[in-house]
């Protein structure tokens, strides 16, 4: 049976799924790795570590399809992943990490330059210390010897993709999650180049998401049994590949992820236009743009809560589905206590490294378990929130897909219909960005023209409904939660 290989490239791991052209998973592989030890505000990652793990993954998954070949190999990758390399291509850092904070301070200085309204309209993407345009930043003033001796500064694709085939280039989409890439010109903007203080011959070319490539190295093709002349899919990166790889592939459908952090996103032929710079503009393929918000904050704040509140830190799968199953012996609204979940700062709305968390309302008839439902809702009501901006913008949505680590929580699901007052639609895909990767691979090799082609990808497992009762009892604390942000903000200045 002919088939795709779709590669995700994450911040926890690796995998390998092989799908057939109707979307049949035929085998998959997975390989973990840890982050570095940290430091405060450090988030890294090996670079060598992730290669080898690539390697396995795809090793691993073409042993178990047989005879047959892949029609190609197209990849997804996480982003704002940063990695200096010197000039014979090897890495002089860590992979950076979108969590690492480190720039913070920088980021705040171009937040309030003259530049920050130009970076923000052409890029896309909100300055922040997740985006690799403040980590360059970062570099040149506080490690000014790397800064120098850099020769490229890249993603982990791009070291792949280096290393496979020996040219330096990056696919739209990851360039578009850098605060360097021009969205409309798709070039690198002159403005944030100026403020990262290099010039365009330190990034690689930008080339198109369905960009294909063939020529893979002996020594590499011999290591993962890859038979030459394979056709290489640069790929997009992860979030725009989760959205359609979640079967959000209509107008106006919106993918929802919800597993250690959060994101809610919806695919357009235009970058939204948002004069309070509270959302992303991404590009997922030619004429296409992946708009929306990520949060810092999701089922880490469960294992935040449960270790340093309970004392009882999260080790087994089922540890999860115990603090939820408790959570909810509370009816909706928490008894009135309202959590602001910005514990590990925040990106979207607020895009404030430095925010924090705040529990309100509490009083003497409150237990445990309301602060443990409260948790549960204030992250429902960060991607609440964003979906509201998104429709502010843009107009009602359609449908809503839900994917990440925590659907497997049905209650976690019903719960996030409840707060939306939304239906929650919930698809077979196991990895919705390896099924995003498999899907733009298809239409690189022109056996789809359009994503709408590729549905027989996903079968609808379940549809959770909202309780309108319960929506309103958390209205009410929504109501109260978008003002809390603005007036923690004006107190603490």
């Amino acid at each position: 049976m002919s088939f795709i290989l779709g590669i995700d490239i994450g911040t926890s791991g690796a995998k390998a799924v092989a799908y057939s052209k109707d979307g049949k998973i035929i085998a998959h592989a997975n390989s973990s790795y840890a982050v570095l030890p940290e430091e405060e505000g450090k988030h890294e990652l090996d670079p060598e570590i992730l290669f080898s793990a690539v390697l396995d993954v795809i090793k691993g998954t073409l042993k178990n399809t047989g005879a047959e070949k892949p029609m190609a190999i197209s990849f997804s990758s996480a982003m704002h992943g940063l990695i200096a390399v010197d000039r014979s291509g090897k890495p002089i850092t860590n992979m950076i990490t979108w969590a690492d904070l480190r720039s913070s301070k920088y980021a705040t200085q171009l937040n309030y330059s003259p530049q920050a309204e130009i970076i923000y309209g052409r890029t896309g993407t909100p300055i922040h210390p997740m985006s690799p345009l403040c980590k360059i930043i970062w570099l040149r003033n506080e490690l000014p010897e790397i800064f120098s001796a850099a020769y490229k500064f890249i993603s982990i694709k791009e070291l792949i993709f280096y290393r496979f085939f020996g040219e330096y280039i990056i696919d739209y989409s990851i360039a578009s999650a850098t605060g360097l890439l021009d969205i409309y010109e798709l070039n690198w903007n002159k403005t944030a180049l100026d403020a990262a203080g290099i010039e365009a011959e330190k990034l690689s070319r930008p080339v198109p998401s369905t960009y294909i490539i063939k020529e893979l190295k002996p020594e590499y093709a011999s290591q993962t049994g890859i038979e030459a002349g394979t056709p290489f899919v640069i790929g997009a990166s992860d979030g725009c590949l989760a959205h359609i790889g979640s079967n959000a592939i209509k107008p106006n459908d919106v993918s929802l992820t919800i597993g250690t952090s959060g994101a809610v996103r919806l695919m357009s032929h235009r970058p939204f236009k948002d004069i309070k710079k509270r959302i992303f503009n991404y590009i997922l393929d030619e004429g296409l743009y992946i708009s929306g918000g990520p949060t810092n904050n999701g089922g880490n704040i469960l294992q935040w809560f449960a270790a340093n509140f309970l004392r009882t830190p999260f080790k087994e799968p089922g540890d999860f589905d115990e603090f939820i199953n408790e959570a909810l012996e509370i009816s909706a609204g928490a008894g009135g206590i309202i959590f602001l979940p910005y514990i590990f700062g925040e990106r979207a709305p607020v895009w404030n490294a430095e925010a924090e968390g705040l529990f309100y309302g509490i009083n003497s008839t409150h237990t445990v378990n309301h602060f443990m439902r409260a948790l549960m809702e204030g992250i429902a009501f960060g991607l609440y929130e964003i979906l509201n901006i998104l429709e502010e913008i843009n107009g009602p949505v359609n449908d809503i897909y839900v994917s990440g680590g925590f659907i497997k929580s049905r209650k976690w699901v019903s719960l996030l219909a409840d707060v939306f007052g939304r239906k929650m639609h919930l698809t077979n895909a196991e990895d919705s960005s390896a099924a995003g990767a498999a899907m733009i691979g298809l239409k690189a090799l022109g056996v789809i023209k359009d994503y709408s082609e590729a549905a027989s990808f996903f079968t609808l497992k379940e549809t959770f409904d909202p309780n309108m009762q319960n929506h309103e009892a958390c209205k009410k604390n929504f109501n109260i939660y978008v003002k809390l942000y603005k007036q923690l903000k004006d107190i603490k200045k």
